[in-house]
């Protein structure tokens, strides 16, 4: 018995031990990361001297790795942070990226700035959460990363604290994403297409290092990591709207070429898509901001050297004349779409082998009858008036029905839609 006891009193040490080396730790690393936000708040002010041409291209370049996306809330001031993105892990916020020397990165060198980029470490050394694409900006070309820093170090300095992100433990633990990097950040991407062009090589730099489109557009593991053996094949976990395959298959399956996706990234508007949610923001702060050169060497990535021929629309010829889905259409769709899905410019799109009425998953076809879409303004003159949702107006199986002929009538999909697809997402709407 005794000797029992003297084990147990061991054990109950070495546990306390263990406790006191723990806390100590934890400490030593409270400790580093203050010392390492002093420092980085007493760190010099930088000044950049920039010539209009320098800054010119950094300007290009922002546009081009889509920084305004993420760092310019609506309404806000440019650049100066704010902007909520949704994650799995909870709502992280885009930060203060302008010249200020307190909320911003105005004590940032240009070394600073480029490893912050490509490691996801900010000046102080705490980590960044990956909705910074910096696993994607790993490849990015340091006199790139250079005149987008020189353009940002000269534009208005806005005093403004970053909002505080709404992350779950553990993710709330910075120190984690050490292993998350490990684990995820040096992982390669297969190329989503096949050529060695220079147009598919600079194609490849625009959409998967600036562009970063695989941040949105590939799967997800579930520890946020994108799938990088299924490069653009399509994601439906960042929000509502699930972002579509994009790889070279998926975007022939849905009767693409090079000049439908040439004017949908310049003007978010073509034959077969508008641009719409989170897209059309990318078109109006991005893609339409780039050279016709640099949209054709995306389209030309985007589709390999040599495109396989976009698949056409087979119209089955047994799609019913007086349907319940039909009725639907021409009672609730046809006065904005036309009578035949042909559409009106500026009012409503043309359904006639719409993307998503062509996609296999209609996801984005039930959200879109469910919620409705909001005005678009695109580049230029273009508009797209508001869509209503019909939640109310249809239960479960008149969306199906509805979505069902839509996809027959229009997109050569004859399987029809399962009725627990639309209550699930009908449900799921509180959600986002």
């Amino acid at each position: 018995m005794s000797r029992f006891k003297t084990g147990r009193g061991h054990w109950k040490r070495v546990l306390a031990w263990l406790v006191l080396i723990v806390l100590v730790l934890a400490l030593v690393l409270l400790l580093i990361g203050w010392i390492s936000r002093w420092w980085s708040n007493r760190g010099p002010v930088q000044q950049v001297q920039a010539t209009p041409e320098q800054l010119e291209r950094g300007r290009y370049l922002a546009a081009a790795a889509d920084c305004a996306a993420c760092h310019t809330a609506t309404g806000g001031a440019p650049y100066a942070g704010g902007v909520p993105m949704p994650t799995q892990f909870g709502t992280i916020h885009g930060t203060n990226v302008t010249p200020d020397p307190d909320t911003g990165i105005g004590r940032y060198t240009a070394d600073d700035f480029f490893h912050a980029l490509t490691k996801g470490e900010a000046r102080d050394g705490h980590q960044l959460y990956p909705a910074m694409p910096y696993v994607s900006y790993k490849h990015i070309a340091r006199a790139d990363s250079d005149a987008i820093y020189a353009y940002l170090m000269n534009q208005p300095a806005v005093r403004q604290d970053n909002k505080k992100n709404s992350v779950a433990f553990p993710a709330n633990i910075r120190t984690v994403l050490h292993g998350w990097n490990l684990l995820f950040a040096g992982a390669e991407a297969r190329s989503a297409s096949q050529g060695a062009s220079p147009a598919w090589q600079r194609g490849r730099y625009l959409v998967e290092t600036l562009g970063h489109c695989g941040e949105c557009h590939s799967p997800r593991g579930a520890l946020g990591q994108v799938d990088r053996d299924r490069p653009l094949a399509g994601n439906k976990q960042l929000g509502r709207y699930a972002t579509p395959d994009i790889s070279p298959p998926g975007l022939a399956a849905r009767g693409w070429d090079a000049a439908m996706l040439h004017s949908y990234l310049g003007t978010g508007i073509s034959a077969r898509a508008v641009a719409s949610d989170e897209m059309l923001m990318v078109v109006n702060l991005s893609t339409s901001r780039l050279n016709a050169a640099d949209l054709s060497a995306m389209t030309t990535y985007l589709l390999g050297d040599q495109p396989a021929a976009p698949k056409s629309v087979a119209m089955p010829t047994g799609v019913a004349a007086d349907s319940p889905g039909q009725r639907h259409y021409l009672a609730l769709c046809a006065g904005c779409h036309g009578r035949d899905g042909e559409g009106v410019p500026n009012v409503a799109v043309s359904l006639r082998e719409n993307s998503s009425v062509r996609d296999a998953d209609p996801h984005n076809l039930i959200v879109a009858i469910l919620d409705g879409l909001p005005e678009h303004d695109f580049p230029g003159l273009a508009r797209m008036q508001d869509m209503p949702g019909f939640a109310a107006d249809l239960d479960d199986a008149e969306v199906v029905a509805l979505s069902s002929w839509l996809r027959q009538r229009y997109g050569g999909q004859t399987a029809a839609v399962d009725a627990s697809t639309v209550r699930k997402l009908r449900d799921s709407k509180q959600s986002h």
